[in-house]
């Protein structure tokens, strides 16, 4: 065990625990620990031996210097360079060694941090990953980084470079083209076949074929080392052919039977390879481009955060990056300036837009003591807050975080395309080779002319990626749209489940309703006053939990009454609760837990609280030293959307069932207010879960809608868990879609988004599939003997290249879905 040493920061006065402080500098026996809760940045000095803890580093001291000068210059710097010198601050260095003025060795800066490492991912494949750009080992795709803030520059290194290698291709292409298509002309010149003018096609497709089509040949015979055969492999091979053909009738042309030959000559297909070439670096550059608009929901959430921050210590303000901000720092938010991190306001009033987060346009007043997420932006107020949540334990940085993860997750409907590409490419050369032999057996002459140029065809055509992106695609800037409208999904599964929803499971409480109820009823019974009977009610409910509990306390409060102490407290799992208040003993639950505990009387305000229950309201029986004292009513507000949320839901087929452990007069009361079609009252948490699982049983895709630790399980049960914004961690962590905003609407969203984003993938999927099963027979010349077609392996390259960019098109098509 590691010994907890303790120190009093002198600026603050907060305690210190050196097992859990931010950094530490040892100095001749004596160790300074930094206070990273409090913006004083000072270290605090413990003398005496201790043991080792985290982050400590030694040094030599300068003999005309303290060990407190040095931590004292290392506690005013923010993170800068890994090393500084502690005598002058401006030097800094990322390696160690001594400072170039006064020679002392530099110190390790205690509040560096080592960037993170970015990941980059296949879009096809997202178990590939690797530290550092590269390809696709599968299927051959530029990978991309897995945060998009830190890979912005390599992904567009990538785009720039294929755009340097399409426009010098084209430059060189163009007057190969021109030659090699002027023989069609009706007075082509002599030379356009000439000797010179086929070695200026080879001069010129050369450096096209291999330095501008040179990531192609790479990718394809990684392809063949790594044994997954994918799109490379096939371009590669067709341009190879194509230009290593027509080298050698070049180089030999007496090698060729006269069955090559036309007019006397074997013909060259420099142009077919150049064009080709040309073709894929365009479609290349064109799907890099498309690819990174698919990415743009995330980067329009981490342009929430502003760069920088306001910190406020001892009156004075300093603007610090954004990274640098400590928990416990107090903020300035100034009018129309973003806030820079979750907290709470401390001072000021103003009115919030959240409208980035939850998707919701009305703006949000927000006054000392509330809550405040950041992202957003302030309105015409200033105010001051304290930092409470910092970096990735942000709302925003966790709304990233879990995008990203849905984006790259795999929907089961992908497993389809999975299994067709992994044959795709080998029964493609399997064709091409049959094309070659059919056409070199029965094609007219030149028959082996005719056999390589349809043989190419087939491998220039085919597209395995319009395949392999049909389904990617489509959930990444799904998965984004949901985001800008306030519904962040977990994985492509829960979309794809979600599609097929028909029955919506609710819980009352914090889901229907707002989840903050309010005291509104105190009827006392014969021999006690109101005062007297909230007064001990409040007492043994100030103990508990419940939400309904903290009801009765807040209104106790208001109405000038303090809690007295309780002893022998005790709470009964659905029943109430019960403790001694200045020596009575005071019960406070449904009707059946204070009758099962000997109280009598409670008929004559029954029909009170079975009036108040049929409006809504929740009724709590009160018992003091065993006699009926009362009955405290609390209700909690039904949301205004709820009601127009739920016709909608009618409306697109749903059939809705709430499920709730209140009682059923006020079941029933909310549930014709809102035209639910089915309730259960009075029910626990495991008979909430056994509950879904039989609407399974019976056939129904279900999609539970919860915010309580109580709902956890039945979350989980569900074929989709959809977890209200404002409730627990443990119900948004057991659901796999949240809602920011924690209303009914944003279930109408999801189930739109859902049916949106399915359409939208099956759409892809058809098109690859019918793009590959037509393109590939007509490239092998099926049209021929009916209507002397062939297609020519440039029009092949040109089909292929717009069939990625199709795809990814259709997929975009979701940015401007309306929810």
């Amino acid at each position: 065990m590691k010994k907890s040493l303790k120190a009093i920061d002198p600026i603050c006065g907060m305690e210190i625990d050196a097992a859990k402080a931010a950094a530490v500098i040892e100095r001749d026996g004596e160790k300074f620990y930094f206070c990273s809760t409090h913006c004083s940045d000072r270290f605090v000095a413990e003398n005496g031996a201790a043991e080792e803890v985290e982050h400590e580093h030694s040094c030599r001291r300068n003999e005309n210097h303290g060990a407190a000068a040095t931590a004292d210059a290392a506690a005013q710097r923010r993170p800068g360079k890994k090393y500084f010198c502690p005598m002058d601050e401006g030097v800094e260095s990322d390696t160690p060694g001594s400072c170039p003025k006064c020679g002392m060795a530099l110190e390790r800066n205690p509040l560096f941090r080592e960037p993170a490492k970015t990941i980059y991912t296949c879009p096809m494949h997202p178990e590939i990953e690797q530290d550092k750009p590269g390809n696709c080992p599968k299927c051959g795709m530029a990978l991309e980084p897995r945060n998009l803030a830190a890979g912005g520059e390599e992904e567009n290194a990538e785009l720039r470079d294929m755009t340097r290698r399409m426009w010098v291709g084209i430059a060189l292409t163009l007057p190969v083209f021109v030659v090699a298509m002027a023989h069609l002309l009706p007075k082509a010149p002599s030379w356009v076949d000439s000797d010179p003018s086929r070695w200026m096609q080879f001069l010129l497709s050369t450096p096209v074929v291999f330095w501008a089509g040179w990531p192609f040949f790479v990718r394809g015979w990684q392809s063949l080392v790594n044994r997954s055969l994918n799109m490379f492999t096939l371009i590669a091979m067709g341009i190879g052919v194509a230009w290593l053909f027509s080298a050698v009738v070049m180089v030999a042309p007496d090698l060729f039977p006269p069955s090559f030959q036309h007019h006397g000559k074997t013909g060259v297909y420099f142009e077919a390879a150049a064009v080709i070439t040309v073709l894929v670096l365009l479609g290349q550059v064109l799907e890099l481009r498309a690819r990174g608009r698919t990415g743009n929901a995330i980067r329009a959430l981490l342009d929430l955060a502003p760069p920088t921050a306001r910190v406020v210590h001892e009156g004075e303000e300093r603007e610090v990056p954004l990274d640098q901000v400590q928990h416990g720092d107090q903020l300035r938010v100034r009018p129309g300036e973003k806030v820079p991190v979750d907290g709470r306001v401390i001072e000021g009033k103003t009115s919030v837009d959240e409208s980035m987060l939850t998707g919701e346009p009305m703006p949000v007043e927000k006054a000392s003591g509330d809550q405040i997420s950041g992202g957003t932006v302030n309105g015409t107020g200033s105010f001051l807050m304290e930092a409470e949540r910092v970096g990735s334990e942000t709302v925003l940085s966790q709304i990233i975080e879990m995008v990203a993860q849905a984006q790259r997750s795999r929907a089961p409907i992908q497993g389809l395309a999975d299994k067709v590409a992994a044959w795709f490419v080998p029964t493609v050369i399997a064709i091409a080779l049959v094309t070659f032999a059919v056409w070199s057996w029965f094609g007219p002459e030149p028959r082996f002319a005719h056999a390589i140029v349809n043989a190419v065809a087939v491998l220039i055509i085919a597209c395995p990626c319009a395949l392999g992106l049909a389904t990617p695609m489509s959930i990444m800037v799904g998965v984004g749209r949901g985001a800008q409208a306030g519904v962040l999904i977990k994985n492509a599964a829960a979309i794809e489940r979600m599609e097929k929803v028909d029955t919506l499971v609710v819980d009352k409480t914090g889901t229907l309703t707002e989840g903050r109820p309010r005291l509104t009823n105190v009827i006392p019974a014969g021999g006690f006053s109101e005062q007297e009977l909230l007064k001990a009610g409040a007492a043994v409910e100030a103990q508990s939990e419940h939400p309904l509990a903290a009801a009765i306390v807040a209104g106790a409060v208001e109405r000038g009454i303090k809690a007295e102490i309780v002893e022998n407290f005790e709470s009964i799992t659905g029943g109430g609760v019960s403790g001694e208040v200045a020596g009575r003993h005071v019960l406070i639950g449904k009707p059946a837990f204070v009758a099962g505990s000997g109280v009598t009387g409670l008929e004559q305000l029954e029909a009170k609280a079975a009036e108040l229950q049929e409006q809504g309201h929740g009724a709590m029986f009160v018992a003091i030293d065993r006699q009926l004292a009362g009955v405290l009513a609390v209700s909690d507000p039904i949301k205004e959307s709820t009601a127009a949320a739920i016709g909608h839901l009618h409306q697109l087929g749903i059939k809705v069932l709430m499920l709730t452990g209140d009682n059923e007069r006020t079941a029933r009361a909310v549930a014709r207010q809102l035209g639910i079609d089915e309730i259960e009252a009075g029910l626990e948490p495991q008979h909430k879960n056994e509950r879904v699982a039989k609407l399974r049983d019976h056939g129904h895709v279900v999609a539970m809608a919860g915010d309580g630790i109580n709902d956890a399980p039945a979350l989980a049960a569900a074929d989709v868990g959809i977890a209200m914004g404002t409730g627990t961690d443990v119900a948004m962590e057991s659901a796999g879609i949240t809602l920011l905003k924690g209303d009914l609407r944003g279930i109408e969203k999801t189930i739109l988004l859902s049916r949106a984003m399915m359409r939208n993938i099956r759409q892809n999927l058809f098109f690859a599939f019918i793009y590959n099963s037509l393109g590939i027979p007509i490239a092998a010349g099926v049209l021929y003997p009916f209507f002397g077609i062939l297609l020519s392996p440039i029009i092949a390259g040109v089909a292929m290249s717009l069939s990625s960019v199709s795809v990814i098109g259709n997929a975009l098509r979701l940015r401007r879905v309306r929810l």
